[in-house]
């Protein structure tokens, strides 16, 4: 949230732009045609992804560049977001007292909407780079299933061509060795995709919880900024009230600053409520314990009756 409290005045600079001060903004760029106009980058980098590399990766990497293009999405997003902050701000300059200032700090709550959103997009980057991960592993397993497969048709070919080929022994051998080389990798890429694909999408859906919930702790703050504003109807010639907010909207921006500052998933508002438990799973888990504790009364060595002996 912005020092000063407002979109009028300098804000002072945070450590980090002393340490690295910005780059020169860029040339502006010309103007969209259309608003509607496809993005041609977009297009051709998802398509691109979808025509190369490796056949099993293909649809997981054409994801990854579609989430690629979902960020620059939200990159502009954030970046227009901000300007309109600012151009709120000065349209509200030169109106009255209450507008003024009530604009201005709508402006403050705006500007901050567009830095959640860079945040956002960093958190949502963990995602892309984690499912990223899995479509690496996806290619690297490629090669030892075209070896398998290759193998595989030598065979086929040789037996159809020359049943009695003595390099058929010799195939066979490096088809079984093949054949562990992939289960090995197989198994691999199962477990890796499930564990990357669960730590994906939870790095996905809480950078989705903490913006939502902090869009939702601005949003309220901007209501209670509009009630500082007198809607009632005036007549011709009769004057407004002075306006005395400037305290008490100042107030609202610190209070909404201390809000996101203060916030954790532990204080999230919004707590899921599920209406159906996974019982198979339940089960599941329940029939292995079984199985298992009758597995060690079988293993357990049986004592033998001490026997009796009749004179």
């Amino acid at each position: 949230m912005h020092r000063t409290y407002s979109m009028r005045n300098n804000r002072a600079p945070t450590a980090q732009q002393v340490a690295t001060p910005p780059l020169p903004p860029p040339p502006p760029r010309p103007a969209a045609s259309s608003a509607r106009a496809p993005s041609v980058p977009h297009s051709f980098r998802r398509t691109a992804a979808g025509s190369f590399g490796p056949e099993m990766s293909r649809k997981l990497a054409q994801l990854v560049k579609m989430e690629k293009n979902v960020m620059r999405s939200i990159e502009m997003v954030s970046s227009e977001r901000r300007e309109v902050a600012k151009q709120l701000s000065l349209w509200g300059e030169d109106c009255d007292d209450d507008v003024s200032d009530v604009t201005d700090k709508l402006g403050v709550l705006i500007y901050e909407i567009g830095e959640l959103e860079d945040q956002f997009i960093d958190r949502y980057d963990q995602y892309r780079v984690t499912m990223k991960s899995i479509r690496n592993i996806e290619a690297s397993v490629q090669p030892s299933r075209e070896r398998k497969q290759k193998i595989t048709d030598s065979i086929a070919q040789l037996k159809y061509k020359d049943p009695n080929s003595p390099k058929i022994v010799v195939l066979e051998q490096e088809l079984v060795r093949a054949e562990a080389e992939s289960l090995v990798a197989e198994a691999q890429l199962s477990n890796i995709t499930r564990e990357k694909l669960k730590a994906a999408f939870a790095y996905q859906f809480d950078a989705l919880r903490e913006h939502a919930e902090k869009l939702a702790m601005i949003a309220n703050y901007g209501l209670s900024l509009l009630d500082l504003i007198d809607d009632h109807p005036v007549t011709p010639g009769e004057t407004r009230p002075a306006y005395d907010g400037y305290e008490s909207s100042k107030q609202i921006i610190i209070d909404c600053e201390n809000a996101l500052a203060n916030w954790t998933f532990d204080t999230a508002a919004v707590k899921p409520t599920l209406s159906i438990t996974n019982t198979s799973i339940l089960e599941e888990g329940a029939a292995e314990a079984a199985e298992e504790e009758w597995a060690d009364k079988e293993e357990a060595p049986v004592e033998e009756e001490p026997k009796t002996v009749v004179a």
